[in-house]
């Protein structure tokens, strides 16, 4: 009767232990059902917040190597130049580096170097101390460096401004036609600004 009572309770055990296994797999099975749920839900969410962020990438790149909104710097030689003082001997000390919108241009401005150092030259030399001390004959020159070197480019320029003092006699005459002409022409010269590296006079 012993032998019959063991094997009667015998098969209740297995049946829990497999029941306890079956329902162990279920449980572990929905747990990652779920985590894959919302694993799924998550990444369309970061996909989306990854366009929103990618569109703005590609924008700042094209702006950055846009050669209009870039501008490209060629520097000269420094330059030393005696100046147009009568009383006493005077010279300038001067850097000066070009700007130019087109990168491509920086190869015709080093094939007319040359031309482009001589009427430089001839800006400078034709100054005296007195007009290149005070920030506005600084500008002035500035102009006249951007407009002769620009001439030198097979720019059109008006020769209206040829002379600093020629430009203002014709302003105070006509206000109106000086500035129409200044604004006309800086729009259209190759070398869109001259910037001073150094800048001595002695």
């Amino acid at each position: 009767m012993s032998n019959a009572a063991a094997a009667a309770d015998a098969p209740p055990p297995k049946s829990k232990k497999m029941l306890v296994i079956i329902i162990a797999a279920v449980v572990v099975l929905a747990l990652a059902g779920v985590g894959a749920m919302l694993m799924l839900k998550k990444k369309p969410a970061e996909g989306e917040e990854g366009e929103d962020a990618e569109p703005a990438k590609p924008a700042r790149a094209a702006v950055k190597h846009d050669p209009k909104a870039v501008p490209t710097f060629v520097p000269l030689d420094t330059f030393v130049v005696n100046l147009a003082d009568k009383e006493s001997e005077r010279y300038a000390q001067v850097g000066v580096t070009l700007e130019i919108a087109d990168a491509k241009l920086g190869d015709q401005i080093k094939a007319f170097m040359p031309a482009i150092r001589h009427a430089v030259l001839m800006v400078l030399a034709d100054k005296t101390a007195a007009q290149l001390i005070d920030r506005t004959g600084k500008e002035k020159l500035a102009r006249q460096i951007q407009r002769e070197t620009s001439r030198v480019l097979g720019a059109e320029v008006d020769d209206e401004e040829e002379g600093d003092e020629a430009g203002e006699h014709a302003a105070d005459k006509d206000p109106k036609k000086g500035k129409k002409k200044k604004r006309r022409a800086a729009v259209e010269l190759p070398i869109h600004a001259v910037h001073f590296s150094s800048f001595i006079v002695q």
